[in-house]
């Protein structure tokens, strides 16, 4: 299930998805999100309009759905080098510390989003 135009816009989905992943949506975590969101559109005009409307978007979707929905977009964005999706990671570890504590559950999101970055890897050899 692969709902994302463009790598940047399923990046955004996986920063707002983290945010996400103790139950709560900190302030901080969120400005930690617009300022990432800006190197990845550098040509939009509201950046926090954009991380807005995708925390909107995020939360309309079917919470069942949405590790499909990571892994099928990590698939169909394949061509996207290791170090790329590697550096995606590195920003999440960034968006889980900014409220100054890491949860269980993030590491635990964490953790996944790391296997299926991984497991792209192995993929692709």
């Amino acid at each position: 299930m692969v709902i994302h135009k463009t790598f940047a816009d399923f990046v955004l989905f996986l920063y707002v998805h983290m945010a996400h992943a103790d139950g709560e949506y900190h302030q901080l975590e969120h400005q930690v999100i617009v300022d990432k969101a800006r190197k990845l559109f550098p040509a939009a005009s509201s950046v926090d309009d954009m991380v807005t409307a995708a925390v909107r978007d995020y939360k309309s979707i079917d919470h069942s759905k949405v590790q499909t929905v990571i892994r099928e977009s990590f698939q169909h964005f394949s061509s996207v080098k290791f170090s790329q999706k590697y550096k995606v990671y590195t920003d999440m570890y960034d968006i889980i510390n900014a409220d100054g504590k890491v949860d269980e559950s993030e590491s635990a999101a964490l953790n996944e989003l790391k296997e299926i970055i991984e497991l792209g890897a192995v993929v692709k050899k």
